[in-house]
């Protein structure tokens, strides 16, 4: 077990997640110096997707990278995945007109899905929050098909001196900066400790790698502040 998330228990992330679902998009804005958005972008970029694949995103939070998903898969069918409550009733709101997009209420680390059911799947922003990240790798492959394609998006460590220390700096001030948009400090507190606690994008690559995945490789974003992982089955 490899416990990324060491600061609160599972039933106290899904009741923070709770309270800061009406502002989690805000949040995420925040936390990337808007720049998910090209974060997403990139990730696509790479992605080899058909119009008829079946993807699943985990931790799909409030919908925005599974939407991005059924956009480009026309014909096929999208699954998003979150174990928060709020965040899916948000989700819903947000994908109702779209009619190949199903969201599933579950948990990362014990997919409700059979073997080999995805093309795709894809998790942006939450395999820190996952207690057990390598029991999380392990069901993600488990529901890819053979050859099937996985992604995450995540915040990781700069290796550059001075961007860590910038980095560094943004951090401390980012639970005053986004509890002024509303919500809990404490909160915001526990946000920035995940993300700058999280395992270094070589230590996830070795983790993927460790439960079978092929042809991993990882592309630092904004100098290392966040990183793509592929890998395939």
């Amino acid at each position: 077990m490899v416990q990324t998330n060491k600061l609160l228990n599972e039933h106290e992330v899904n009741n923070l997640f709770s309270r800061v679902a009406p502002r989690y998009d805000l949040l995420n804005n925040v936390i990337s110096l808007g720049t998910q958005k090209i974060w997403r972008h990139e990730l696509f970029n790479q992605l080899q997707i058909k119009p008829t694949d079946n993807a699943l995103d985990v931790c799909c939070g409030t919908g925005d990278l599974a939407i991005a998903l059924a956009k480009r898969i026309s014909a096929g069918r999208v699954t998003g995945l979150d174990f928060n409550k709020e965040m899916l009733e948000i989700a819903k709101e947000k994908t109702k007109m779209i009619g190949n997009l199903f969201l599933v209420q579950g948990d990362a680390m014990a997919l409700p899905f059979d073997d080999n059911s995805f093309d795709i799947v894809t998790i942006g922003f939450g395999l820190r929050n996952v207690p057990d990240a390598d029991k999380a790798l392990s069901e993600i492959y488990r529901v890819l098909k053979p050859g099937g394609q996985f992604v995450s998006l995540e915040m990781s460590q700069p290796t550059n001196p001075i961007i860590k220390v910038g980095w560094k700096a943004y951090f401390t001030a980012f639970p005053l900066m986004a509890s002024l948009a509303g919500g809990h400090y404490h909160d915001y507190q526990y946000l920035k400790k995940t993300s700058q606690q999280f395992v270094s994008a070589h230590q996830l690559a070795r983790m993927m790698k460790a439960v079978g995945f092929k042809e991993v490789h990882y592309q630092p974003l904004n100098f290392g502040a966040a990183a793509l992982h592929f890998g395939n089955k």
